[in-house]
């Protein structure tokens, strides 16, 4: 098993700034020790970030958020040091319109952990996805967050429901990677 760790807009935008949640910045730490791991263990760190203009779909819902070139667009300093591979995305799922597929392929991964925010809109619809592209699915439950608790626990029923996908805790994931 190949497996590439997806981080999901954990950028300023949706951690301190103008969409932020005190889930997102709750995760921080335990998802800065998975990464850490997960180098240690040799999987690929890919970060999904939003980085929009203002004709996006999204800009009229949510107003603006994550703009291109922007700060808020940026990968929060914590994480920073992980940050090697980069999708830059303008939809909820990073697959479309990008080229996360291809970047998975060319890493002959296939698995995908999914990390970062929102559990409810971004990592759901990435996990549409990647279950759409015959991927497999893991969703790690301590490293993702939404607007609240409710939202994030009804999203990871119905990603594990719908897509198969398994759901963990980070301490549980990584011993796996150390059998």
């Amino acid at each position: 098993m190949a497996v590439g760790i997806l981080v999901l807009d954990m950028i300023t935008d949706f951690v301190y700034g103008t969409l932020a949640s005190e889930g997102a910045e709750k995760i921080v730490p335990e998802l800065e020790e998975l990464l850490r791991a997960a180098r240690e263990n040799e999987h690929t760190i890919i970060f999904c970030r939003d980085s929009h203009s203002n004709s996006d779909p999204e800009i009229h819902l949510w107003g603006e958020h994550a703009m291109a070139g922007e700060e808020g667009s940026q990968v929060i300093p914590e994480l920073s040091e992980y940050h090697e591979l980069d999708v830059t995305k303008r939809y909820y799922d990073a697959f479309y319109e990008t080229d996360l597929h291809k970047v998975l392929k060319e890493n002959s991964i296939d698995t995908v952990v999914l990390t970062g925010v929102s559990t409810d809109i971004c990592v759901l619809h990435t996990a549409a996805g990647a279950f759409f592209r015959g991927l497999d699915v893991i969703i790690v439950s301590d490293c993702t967050a939404s607007l609240g608790a409710d939202r994030h626990e009804s999203a990871l029923e119905y990603m594990e429901n719908m897509y198969g996908a398994d759901i963990v805790e980070s301490k549980e994931l990584q011993k796996g990677w150390k059998s």
